[in-house]
């Protein structure tokens, strides 16, 4: 974990009420896929944890949905203005358990950890699939991005504006997987549990305090004891997790 000031490259408008920042500054921390950071924003007492979406030697990529007040405000700054963040919070995936077929399951704001998995996945030579959800096609983001890794993708919407109609459990017989890797709301990932044919990694997302481990505010029950999503995750594997 470092704490430092990064610069905004750019701060962009992807789909509805869905933000794309590229930040810049030092990235030595951030050491796999999944892992998160924590953004200062003043006026507001609480750091913002959001998902890296990509990273390399200089930049941070985040994509976040306007949800609050706070997510309003970082959708306002312009490029050049200065952020003060926690970066390389976390444990993200592991992939050395992915076999030769990994899937990725992303929902909506779960979309952009896999992003980096995947240019990972893909450059340990595994095929991979991508699911994709979203409630209509206005909220689609990063089809063509996942299609441009190499990956086969897949895109469902719940009212059927785009894609397969339904959820991502709906596209899982298009798929013949090894292993899977989700990031999501909580709904989605008990559905995936119910359906899965493997094991697999699930990445909670999770109102936190900290960020770091300390205020014991972002806990979720394991087989193993409770465990903090922001240091012991956010990454949980699949049969570890009591529902």
């Amino acid at each position: 974990m470092n704490n430092s000031i990064y610069t905004i490259v750019s701060n962009e408008k992807i789909a509805k009420d869905v933000f794309k920042m590229i930040l810049e500054g030092d990235t030595s921390s951030i050491k796999t896929s999944g892992q998160f950071i924590n953004i200062k924003l003043d006026g507001f007492f609480l750091r913002r944890p959001i998902s890296i979406c990509d990273y390399d030697d200089k930049t941070i990529t985040i994509i976040y949905k306007v949800v609050g007040q706070g997510t309003d405000v970082l959708s306002t700054m312009k490029q050049g203005e200065k952020l003060d963040v926690l970066a390389g919070l976390g444990n993200g995936y592991d992939t050395s358990k992915s076999g030769s077929s990994p899937l990725l399951i992303g929902g909506g704001v779960g979309v952009p950890p896999l992003y980096n998995l995947c240019k990972r996945l893909i450059k340990e030579g595994k095929k991979v699939s991508v699911i994709l959800g979203f409630n209509t096609a206005d909220e689609v983001f990063f089809e063509n991005e996942f299609k441009a890794l190499g990956a086969d993708v897949y895109v469902t919407t719940a009212d059927g504006s785009h894609g397969i109609k339904g959820f991502v459990t709906n596209a899982f017989d298009k798929v013949d997987y090894t292993y899977f890797f989700t990031c999501g709301p909580m709904p989605m990932f008990k559905a995936i549990d119910a359906a899965a044919k493997t094991s697999g990694q699930f990445s909670f997302e999770e109102r936190m305090g900290c960020g770091f481990g300390a205020c014991m505010g972002c806990t979720h029950k394991t087989k193993e004891g409770n465990k903090r999503v922001c240091k012991e995750g956010p990454v949980f594997v699949k049969e570890e997790i009591i529902w």
